[in-house]
């Protein structure tokens, strides 16, 4: 049970330097055991230090978002294959995502597809000239992953039932803007607690400022898996 729900606990290593991760995931060590790297880290040494992770014993949710014409999605993928990575993100377009399955076929790389920003709501959606709800967007999109052949949807907690009844058991729903009880909801507008995220369905759960944020990470993280344990109950 512990090893199962640390597997479905990925701590965001949102910050400026591969020493700064280096020092979350020694804080960390026995406690988490996959580690998502972004932009930010990425573009400061985070893609050598993803592969140094993945060498080992540790997951790796590689949170890139791609999108391109769809060779250019392909080659990328096969080269981020190659990295020993757990999970990548794709913006949920359906050639992109095609593109994608193709590229990652036969490895054990899990493709999820990246449906709306946590950080956007429906005035959001509107701004950037979109003609769905953010609800509506993530559940056609879902669709799409389904019928793609994805591994995964990203969507906020809030969507992770609906999603779910879309996508079945078997793929994987991994939530960000997840905060625990009376956490600051910093600039996420649609988040849930650890254990209300996964009673709604997901597999997965992201969580960085809550974690990397905290003076004594260790125990942070422990709190976030008991909320999760006490959700996932005896399952």
């Amino acid at each position: 049970m512990e090893a199962e729900l640390r597997d479905r606990l990925i701590v965001g290593l949102d910050v400026p330097t591969v020493a700064e991760a280096e020092k979350i995931v020694r804080d960390l060590d026995g406690v988490a055991s996959f580690y998502k790297i972004g932009y930010q880290l990425a573009f400061a040494g985070g893609l050598d230090f993803a592969r140094e992770l993945a060498s080992g014993e540790t997951k790796v949710f590689l949170d890139m978002k791609l999108l391109d014409i769809d060779n250019t999605v392909a080659k990328g993928v096969e080269n981020i294959v190659k990295m020993g990575v757990t999970m990548l993100t794709l913006h949920a377009y359906p050639k992109a995502m095609r593109a994608a399955v193709e590229a990652a076929r036969g490895s054990g790389l899990c493709l999820l597809a990246v449906t709306v920003l946590t950080s956007m709501d429906e005035q959001d959606m509107i701004d950037a000239g979109y003609e769905y709800d953010p609800h509506t967007l993530v559940l056609r999109r879902a669709e799409q992953a389904l019928g793609a052949g994805m591994g995964g949807i990203v969507c906020s907690a809030g969507e992770a039932a609906a999603v779910r009844k879309i996508v079945g058991p078997e793929l994987a729903v991994v939530t960000p803007g997840i905060r625990p009880l009376g956490g600051d909801p910093g600039d996420q507008k649609r988040v849930m607690t650890p254990a209300d995220a996964i009673r709604a369905g997901a597999s997965h759960l992201v969580v960085a400022r809550p974690i990397v944020g905290a003076v004594d990470r260790a125990a942070a993280a422990r709190a976030i898996l008991a909320q999760m344990k006490d959700a996932v109950g005896v399952r």
